[in-house]
């Protein structure tokens, strides 16, 4: 390996928090933070295959010793926000994760994929350390800390943070309909935090409004809008 680029990946270990690192493998946690863009044969794609299962795991340990009087049903809810991309790319963007990754000019331009991009190669990046080491110990010292005030804060949010599945389930149980998304394209740029508006209908009346920078992301929105004028009705 390049001694500058093994520099910098020991850099960024300690910013992880780990200062005892002798067990790492060098060339997985390269691999971990190299893009298909840089390498289309060695890149962190299976990695994130094995990382996907490891934070998973991590976080069902986690919420087991946390909460083990709760039912499995809310653990389960928990974890899938504890292991969404939208979480893992915030995880990612608290250690400047993007510094790291090797990617070609045209991939570090897309902004549309930027948060994709640092969830994917969060998980690679567990999934080797936890392959140096086949446990936990050099996965959970830096990812808890995350986890554990936000798994607090969902418990406490009665939609869990999936406002769409909450209002689907508010809605069925008031009125046995489905509510209604309608999604506009704002804006052509790709990244653009407002690019799609979705509006939710139910009965025949828009409940909320909401903007994204995709589809999904505008839903969510427009749900969550609904999903508390919902909640202040009682």
């Amino acid at each position: 390996m390049d001694p500058q680029r093994r520099q910098r990946l020991e850099q960024f270990l300690r910013k992880l928090g780990l200062v005892d690192y002798d067990q790492v493998n060098w060339r997985m946690l390269d691999l971990a933070l190299t893009h298909s863009s840089a390498s289309p044969d060695q890149n962190y794609e299976q990695l994130e295959f094995v990382g996907d299962a490891v934070v998973r795991l991590a976080s069902a340990k986690f919420l087991l010793e946390t909460y083990g009087d709760a039912p499995v049903g809310d653990l389960a809810a928990l974890r899938s926000v504890l292991v969404s991309d939208r979480v893992l790319a915030d995880i990612a963007k608290v250690y400047r994760l993007d510094k790291y990754i090797l990617m070609s000019a045209s991939a570090a331009g897309d902004r549309a994929g930027f948060r994709s991009r640092q969830a994917d190669a969060l998980e690679a990046l567990m999934g080797a350390l936890y392959l140096s080491t086949n446990d936990l110990s050099y996965v959970v010292p830096w990812l808890l800390p995350h986890l554990e005030p936000l798994a607090e804060q969902i418990r406490k949010d009665p939609a869990k943070q999936n406002y769409k599945a909450a209002l689907q389930e508010w809605s069925q149980g008031k009125w046995k309909e489905l509510p209604d998304y309608r999604v506009t394209e704002a804006s052509v740029v790709h990244g653009d935090r407002e690019r799609f508006i979705a509006e939710v209908w139910l009965q025949g009346c828009c409940w909320g409004k909401g903007k994204g920078p995709s589809i999904k992301a505008a839903q969510q929105a427009a749900a969550q809008a609904a999903f508390e004028r919902a909640q202040a009705m009682g």
